[in-house]
């Protein structure tokens, strides 16, 4: 828009050209609209094959303790009733299977990050610094070892607290299989949720999967004590 008190404006070749900040017909122009450059930016997707690392290992590591725990207190209930032997089996389950899990975890990222350095140092045309931030982007073994443990640990305590220290043997097996069956489904629904896939087939996937080791498991210890007709006490 312009502002202009006069209709006529005369001026001579001498006349210097008028200034801006006091000419009365300066024209200004002011934008319709401001514009937001964030508003140009599309929503980044979420990347869930970035998650896919530490999501394998955390889920797995917790699958895993709570199968393995769950199956091991089955089997030794099948051939001995009494709730000492399934807590002590739980127990050693526990500790045994956490430490096979971070010690294979820590040799594992070892080797991959082994593997990883030797390539950088081949890379000849890199410069020391870009290798050096490249290395700090590498998985850590150490934690991967105990983060490792501490979720085949956490799945382990499910079975062994729900159903280690019911006296009575039937509602001692009920309770642990109850306890694994929500364990095992909450783990499934976490791990589709966290990584973006169908929450109902991975639920029902790790479900199945750990009923059939549990089944299994109980059904070789029973027909095992069964051959060798071992003593099953409930005392």
């Amino acid at each position: 828009m312009s502002f202009c008190p006069s209709s006529h404006i005369h001026a001579t070749p001498s006349t210097p050209p008028p200034n801006p900040q006091h000419d009365p017909c300066t024209q200004i122009a002011l934008p319709s609209q401001l514009h937001d450059p964030e508003s140009d930016q599309k929503p980044v997707p979420i990347d869930y094959s970035a998650r896919s690392q530490w999501l394998r290992a955390a889920v797995l590591g917790a699958n895993d303790g709570l199968v393995s725990v769950a199956s091991l207190m089955i089997g030794v209930g099948a051939v001995n009733q009494t709730a000492k032997a399934m807590l002590v089996s739980g127990l050693a389950g526990l500790v045994a299977g956490a430490c096979s899990m971070a010690i294979g975890e820590f040799v594992s990222v070892y080797a991959q990050y082994d593997i990883e350095v030797a390539q950088m140092e081949r890379a000849s045309l890199e410069s020391s610094e870009s290798r050096d931030k490249e290395k700090e982007s590498l998985p850590s073994p150490v934690m991967a070892a105990g983060a490792s443990a501490l979720a085949f640990a956490v799945g382990a305590l499910l079975p062994l607290l729900g159903g280690g220290f019911i006296r009575s043997w039937g509602v001692r097996v009920g309770v642990v299989c109850a306890v694994s069956s929500l364990g095992l489904a909450g783990f499934g629904v976490a791990g589709a949720v966290i990584g973006g896939a169908n929450v109902s087939k991975s639920a029902l996937r790790v479900l199945v999967g750990g009923w059939l080791a549990m089944a299994l498991t109980y059904g070789v210890l029973r027909l095992f004590g069964l051959v060798f007709k071992m003593h099953v006490s409930s005392t």
